[in-house]
């Protein structure tokens, strides 16, 4: 097999120099960008403005390395999970989840995960590899085609909260959006996407330099760093504190609030220890706390808590002015859920 690279690692400055040296004319750039960003097209034969003779030399020199075979699974809520093979034949998922005011699509970053949570199903999976930027524009072009022809209508919202670190891929993320903000893209505006990451401060500072304007979630879990690292191991090389900074960081660059997400296990993290601790953080910097419901993932060590201590932390929250929410999962009955992402309907 030919060893081309994906004509989609070429900028337009690349592929203009591409055209001249091949005695192509320049205007050409904008076309083949319309057709790989905008039309999303499969392959070069589809390019229908282009003449045969610069179709063949595309497809002599470049490929463009689109998902194998896709499979959806649709929950009863309405939620639509992918089961993605990519052109390597490694899988991901990615989830759609309709509502009455929006479309979300959730979208991955790796071929697995670099990181440990240990609530997590998709920890278990062993990080193979980081998508490239157009895999992860993939995803989200091939969703927004699917909302368009479900729901009719484009997607509103894209989070990613799919598999993987998005912060441990950091360039090809970075890219990525800037593609699904292009005009010649999918257009979408910066304030509807979301990076979720479960804190790596170096990086957190470094996105906040990007001007991608986008938001920013951590997964919390605990304000308390000893039982943090309980719930997610990786957190010992990465302290509260230094985190924090980092966030104060992302603050002054961006002056955009914090999400956090937070999840509350039963036994772990339900007390008012921990409710008190949540609070601190919270009155740092500008926020707004999500608390998600837990789901099981086999770890007999995390349960979901009782409602009363969910009502408790609300409470506490509320009264000392901090935003907060409560989010029920969707998708569970296909494990297309927060944390469910592993991979168990791919075939094979």
């Amino acid at each position: 097999m030919e060893n081309k690279d994906d004509i989609r690692l070429l900028n337009s400055e690349q592929l203009e120099q591409f055209f001249i040296d091949n005695n192509q004319k320049k205007y050409r750039v904008d076309q083949v960008l319309d057709w790989v960003w905008n039309k999303g097209v499969d392959n070069f034969s589809q390019m229908s403005n282009l003449s045969d003779n610069l179709r063949n030399l595309l497809n002599k020199e470049f490929v463009l390395n689109k998902p194998i075979e896709i499979k959806s699974y649709k929950s009863i809520d309405g939620t639509i999970k992918y089961s993605i093979q990519l052109f390597d034949k490694n899988f991901i998922e990615a989830v759609l989840i309709p509502s009455k005011n929006r479309i979300t699509a959730c979208i991955s970053s790796q071929v697995g995960c670099s990181l440990d949570c240990k609530f997590c199903a998709t920890s278990r999976l062993i990080r193979k590899r980081n998508l490239l930027f157009y895999e992860i524009f993939d995803q989200l072009f091939y969703l927004n085609e699917q909302s368009k022809f479900y729901f009719k209508r484009k997607i509103s919202n894209v989070v990613f909260m799919g598999m993987g670190e998005p912060l441990l891929n950091f360039k090809n993320v970075v890219e990525a959006i800037k593609k699904m903000k292009m005009e010649c893209g999918l257009k979408l505006s910066a304030k509807k996407i979301t990076i979720s990451t479960s804190g790596i401060p170096k990086v957190i500072k470094q996105i906040a330099n990007e001007n991608l304007n986008c938001n920013l979630a951590v997964s919390l879990h605990s304000a308390i760093q000893k039982t943090r690292q309980i719930i997610m191991p990786f957190s010992e090389k990465f302290p509260l504190e230094d985190l924090i900074e980092s966030l104060k960081y992302w603050y002054k660059v961006t002056k955009k609030k914090i999400l956090y997400e937070y999840i509350i296990f039963d036994g772990i993290n339900d007390n008012i220890e921990h409710i008190k601790a949540l609070v601190k953080i919270c009155k740092i910097l500008p926020c707004k706390v999500n608390f998600i419901e837990y789901n099981p993932t086999g770890e007999e060590i995390f349960r979901q808590c009782k409602v009363e201590k969910l009502q408790l932390y609300q409470r506490h929250l509320s009264s000392e002015g901090i935003v907060n929410t409560f989010r029920v999962s969707r998708g569970r009955d296909i494990k297309a859920a927060c944390g469910q992402l592993i991979n168990s309907n791919k075939a094979g």
